[in-house]
């Protein structure tokens, strides 16, 4: 009899330690609903499943300039203003791109600053197929957050099982320092693009 109720026991015990492990091990929900990444770097188009996108500029700076209500501001972040010119084609329908996230070589992540009024430019970006637009994404970012950083863009924040587009930022010249090596002092959100350019 004792021996069938330790025998019990260690059956029990060992169905408590398998079922922890099987819950800690277990991939959590927002993982296995998390966005499907398509990678690749700078200059490269990137196809996701509603609409392909290619970056091919960032300009950094102390200080933006632009029109708000009318009246000219000049915004200056702690940072550095990252100016992510990308260009946007939805690819069989119509939509939105709405998210874009600047993650550091850290994991960090910050989202688009909330600090600039409406622009065409700017997101959510609307997209129709065969018509590349040109969109602007502005975040403010510490220094040491710019080197080996990645662009994650997506049409929305919440869209599990979609795809998420991640470009390298590889393309952004560098010090040793791992500064980038030009930081314009300020920097006009409301000039309009270089001709020859989207």
């Amino acid at each position: 009899m004792k021996m069938h109720v330790l025998g019990n026991l260690a059956i029990l015990c060992a169905t408590v330690a398998l079922s922890y492990g099987m819950q800690v091990s277990k991939p959590h929900y927002a993982d296995l609903t998390a966005p499907i990444p398509v990678d690749g770097a700078m200059h490269d188009t990137l196809h996701a499943r509603s609409f392909d996108v290619r970056l091919d500029k960032v300009v950094f700076a102390r200080a933006l300039k632009t029109s708000q209500f009318g009246q000219e501001k000049l915004l200056t972040t702690s940072g550095l203003w990252a100016v992510v010119t990308t260009n946007l084609t939805a690819t069989v329908a119509s939509t939105t791109v709405a998210l874009g996230t600047w993650q550091g070589p850290t994991g960090l992540r910050y989202h688009q600053t909330e600090r600039l009024g409406y622009s065409p430019d700017m997101p959510p970006h609307g997209v129709d197929p065969g018509l590349e637009k040109r969109g602007l994404f502005v975040f403010e970012v510490p220094p040491d957050q710019i080197s080996g950083a990645r662009l994650l863009i997506a049409e929305r924040q919440f869209g599990p099982l979609d795809a998420q587009a991640r470009i390298s930022l590889d393309g952004v010249p560098t010090a040793a320092d791992d500064q980038p090596i030009d930081v314009l002092p300020q920097y006009d959100l409301d000039a309009p693009p270089p001709q020859g350019k989207s």
